[in-house]
């Protein structure tokens, strides 16, 4: 889905300078879903939840049902992989699926991650990122109805059906796990 450009999203083909203007924030991905009417609600002043464990334990859920929004580049070009917060993404499968070799998938450093979504690692929602990318979903997250992520930042969660996903991104579906 792409972004309406405004001031804080800003198109593709805007400077570097206006795209690294300023990090999004909670309020930012609240605006984005209230906007996009997204099924899906932020859970603020949670604490510290930068960590699966921190995350499952303030929102009193099971660790799997915690998501991790990451950043693969996949010679070159950028993916977004939503996987449980728990399990490593295996570089294998993603090389499989684009039938590359492994040294082809490169995890993101934290400045691309920001760069490309507009959020800081440990907070990157699995929406409303600055820059729409292709996205690749771990297909265990279909047992769970409902999951949480991140929420713009180390003490927001967002929750979200498991069919918003879907329905947002159309992903492709691996077995990340």
């Amino acid at each position: 889905m792409a972004l309406t450009p405004d001031a804080r999203w800003p198109s593709p083909s805007a400077p570097d300078a206006l795209r690294s203007r300023a990090m999004l924030t909670p309020n930012d991905l609240s605006r984005y879903i209230q906007q996009h009417a997204i099924r899906a609600r932020l859970i603020t002043d949670l604490g510290d939840v930068s960590t699966v464990p921190a995350a499952a334990a303030a929102l009193d859920v099971r660790p799997d049902q915690i998501l991790k929004t990451l950043l693969f580049f996949v010679r070159g070009a950028p993916y977004i992989v939503i996987s449980h917060g728990v399990a490593p993404v295996p570089a294998r499968v993603l090389a499989d699926h684009f039938r590359v070799g492994k040294r082809q998938i490169k995890l993101a450093r934290p400045e691309q991650v920001a760069a490309e979504t507009g959020y800081p690692v440990g907070g990157v929602p699995p929406l409303g990122h600055i820059h729409p990318h292709p996205v690749i979903m771990a297909q265990s997250l279909l047992d769970d109805e409902i999951v949480f992520g991140g929420g713009g930042d180390d003490r927001t969660m967002l929750e979200i059906p498991v069919s918003e996903l879907l329905r947002l991104h159309a992903p492709a579906l691996l077995p990340l796990r």
